[in-house]
């Protein structure tokens, strides 16, 4: 059982923060791969020329930058797990809000992009089982 349910028009009203917590996640992982591809760019080199001239200053603010989007990124994947909403796919942005529905956990679905939450999935099916919300989910009660 989950820690907390979310009815359809409470999961929606948290969109706008989600969306950009996400923003932030996801712009923190970018810079971070940015990162890791210069640093074993420049290892390859090095290899490659049996040692080279590397302008350590510069090779330390890149390593300051990915550490600090490291933290970016993980202080909003905890913020988005202390409200209790599952990150399912951070390369996509997709979410998952727990929803109980005549007694059973369903997960309301969004993907970064979508105007509105217009999706759900048993908790088994994930994204390829995903159905359009009808009127069971979007009269369901918060039960938490």
């Amino acid at each position: 059982m989950p820690d907390r349910t979310f009815t359809l028009d409470e999961a929606q009203t948290l969109l706008p923060v989600l969306e950009s917590l996400l923003r932030s996640a996801i712009g923190g992982k970018k810079i971070m791969e940015e990162v890791e591809a210069e640093m074993q760019a420049l290892n390859h080199r090095i290899f490659l020329n049996g040692g080279t001239h590397v302008d350590v200053v510069a090779v330390a603010r890149r390593k300051a930058e990915r550490a600090k989007a490291e933290q970016r990124a993980k202080d909003a994947l905890a913020e988005i797990d202390s409200i209790c909403v599952q990150v399912k796919d951070l390369a996509i942005g997709l979410l998952d809000f727990p929803c109980e529905v005549e007694g059973s956990i369903v997960l309301l679905c969004w993907r970064m992009g979508e105007r509105s939450i217009t999706h759900w999935h048993s908790t088994e099916e994930g994204f390829a089982g995903r159905k359009l919300v009808d009127e069971r989910i979007a009269r369901s009660k918060r039960m938490n």
